[in-house]
């Protein structure tokens, strides 16, 4: 990456980063009020940078047509995974994206095997795919509630002592077939504070328009604290690797929340460094047919190639060489110019 935003990005989500191999505990290792000495107007600008550059990227990943990205979001509720989709994606081609929400595992769904439904919701190659929420589910509210085990109708040889060891071999197993097939796998963990949570619930039930994002299974998920933040500090020790790393972000401030997912987002795009496609010889001497048969169509007085009227440079590049045309076209300021007889 020889860009050097890449560096600063990557020196500034460092912290943030799950070293494969650690052993984590939540609530010693991540703060969620940690904001990098960084202030809140400074942070509007920073968010408009990243969301700029995952614009930029986002085009060069689509034309080379050769690379996905799968960005899975994980997040006890209320801790911003909507937010953060809305607002870190606001700037890109939403043709380019795909957003998938994970809920309760329908009939047909518990069917398959437990990684079956993710993997029909994986992006294609050009495309970024976000999962709001992601097949760690089966790791943390399926371990926090070990009854919903029963659904998913496991042999009995299946279940058991090493169940959740298993499971996280088999993940870090199928994000490594991802990677190594050209889909980069990136995790993004939003650290919220029990505090904090309390607040936002606090705040959808006071406020009517709000009302209908709380519900009174949030509370009792609530109560079961203790047991969700063991479950996160298992799975970000077992899971965080060298291919696909997690990525802790402080969510109790939204705006820096935002600004930790774009930079995390970005720095995985640059890491790619896609580029656009190069045409070949014939397509080159199409695209050159093409460019004169419209010179010719221009109405009088108006310039034959307009973009390259105004950027002389891109008219000598479409032309694969520094000279202007011999045809006597000056860089594209007007028609062809007939040339004199005698």
């Amino acid at each position: 990456m020889a860009d050097e935003r890449a560096e600063r990005i990557a020196e500034f989500i460092g912290p943030l980063r799950v070293k494969p191999g650690s052993k984590v505990n939540l609530r010693r290792d991540f703060d969620p009020r940690y904001r990098a000495g960084m202030r809140k107007r400074d942070g509007i600008e920073l968010l408009r940078t990243g969301v700029s550059l995952l614009a930029e990227y986002q085009e060069r990943l689509a034309a080379q047509n050769t690379y996905g990205v799968l960005l899975c979001l994980q997040a006890l509720d209320a801790g911003g995974k909507d937010g953060t989709i809305r607002h870190v994606m606001s700037g890109v081609n939403p043709q380019g994206v795909r957003v998938s929400s994970f809920k309760v595992p329908s009939t047909e769904e518990l069917d398959h095997d437990y990684l079956w439904r993710y993997a029909c919701r994986l992006p294609g190659r050009g495309e970024i795919g976000i999962f709001n929420r992601s097949h760690y589910e089966e790791v943390l509210v399926v371990r926090v509630h070990p009854e919903n085990l029963v659904r998913q109708k496991l042999p009995d040889e299946a279940g058991g002592p090493g169940l959740w060891d298993r499971r996280y071999r088999e993940i870090n197993n199928w994000e490594r077939y991802l990677t190594d097939n050209g889909f980069k796998v990136v995790k993004i963990f939003l650290n919220l504070s029990k505090e904090e949570q309390r607040i936002r619930f606090m705040k959808r039930i006071d406020l009517p328009e709000r009302n209908w994002k709380f519900s009174a299974a949030d509370v009792r998920e609530r109560r079961r604290w203790d047991d969700y933040q063991h479950a996160f500090s298992e799975m970000l020790s077992a899971t965080s690797t060298k291919w696909a790393p997690w990525y802790v972000v402080p969510a109790d401030r939204k705006w820096f929340a935002r600004i930790c997912a774009a930079a995390v987002l970005a720095h995985t795009l640059m890491d790619i460094d896609p580029q656009y496609p190069e045409v070949g010889k014939q397509a080159r001497k199409d695209l050159l047919a093409a460019k004169r048969e419209l010179e010719h169509e221009a109405p009088a007085g108006a310039p034959a190639d307009p973009y390259a009227s105004r950027h002389p440079t891109a008219d000598r590049a479409a032309d694969g060489n520094d000279t202007p045309a011999a045809d006597g076209r000056a860089s594209g300021t007007g028609r062809p110019t007939k040339k004199k007889r005698g």
